[in-house]
């Protein structure tokens, strides 16, 4: 089975070099983390880079790149939050309505990569969604303002 793996990686390596890229091939170490909770699993995935750092990204309940940690400790720390943080949001009356916007941003994310690469979109038309992307941020920096923090341990890194 490893022979196979192998070979299949090197058939892989050799056909993205031929398509101009570096490719360096590293035995990496690699988790899937699942926290089961009532109401839906919150579950992540870190591997080693090529550059002997970690990289967290969120996988569900929506999908979302953390960032890049330079110890495993640190990248097991943000989970920690993170686990925190959605266990408090489950209290919230909202917590199904703010995973399906999360869903919705990350599926229209998709729809607008789509239309770059497989499309001639005229300078008009990025203009109308870069304002209505405005009108969406200044949303939430009025939602910031009027609704109540809950959760101290750490600040938001975005807002």
């Amino acid at each position: 089975m490893r022979k196979l793996m192998n070979a299949e990686v090197m058939e892989h390596t050799m056909r993205l070099r031929q398509m101009g890229a570096d490719v360096q091939v590293i035995n990496s170490k690699m988790c899937f983390v699942v926290f089961p909770l009532e109401e839906f699993d919150v579950a992540y995935c870190y591997n080693v880079n090529k550059k002997g750092k970690y990289f967290l990204e969120r996988i569900k309940p929506y999908p979302l790149a953390l960032r890049e940690f330079d110890k495993e400790q640190d990248a097991i720390d943000i989970i920690e939050i993170d686990l925190e943080q959605f266990k408090n949001a489950v209290k919230s009356h909202n917590i199904e309505a703010f995973i399906e916007i999360n869903k919705r941003l990350n599926e229209t994310l998709m729809k607008f990569e789509d239309l770059f690469l497989y499309y001639n979109v005229p300078k008009e038309e990025t203009d109308i969604i870069s304002i209505q992307l405005d009108q969406i941020d200044e949303e939430i920096r009025k939602t910031k303002e009027t609704a109540k923090r809950v959760y101290f341990k750490k600040n938001p890194e975005h807002l």
